[in-house]
């Protein structure tokens, strides 16, 4: 897949609320906060569920009952349509949950 154009990054990152750019880095991130630990683990075990079948790279800081995600895709040196899929995902299973 190849890498989106910092056009096309910002635009689709209207479709992602709550997800942030990180130019520099040309990442994205957002931090959810759960109700306890536990929830941070079953969002981590869902996620990772939709990662066995599609690889990723994945970057997960757990604090608390906090955790933070960037995504990015290594191959690509930068974002793809993958990371913003994969940011959709996240935000419906926080929705769920």
């Amino acid at each position: 897949m190849s890498r989106l154009t910092l056009e096309q990054v910002k635009f689709n990152l209207g479709k992602i609320p709550g997800w942030k750019l990180d130019d520099q880095q040309m990442a994205l991130s957002r931090t959810f906060v759960c109700e306890d630990f536990r929830s941070v683990i079953r969002l981590i075990n869902q996620v990772a569920e939709y990662l066995e079948q599609d690889y990723q790279h994945l970057e997960m800081r757990i604090v608390g009952h906090s955790i933070t995600f960037t995504l990015s895709t290594k191959e690509a040196k930068g974002l793809t349509g993958k990371d913003f899929a994969l940011a959709q995902l996240v935000n419906k299973l926080t929705q769920s949950a």
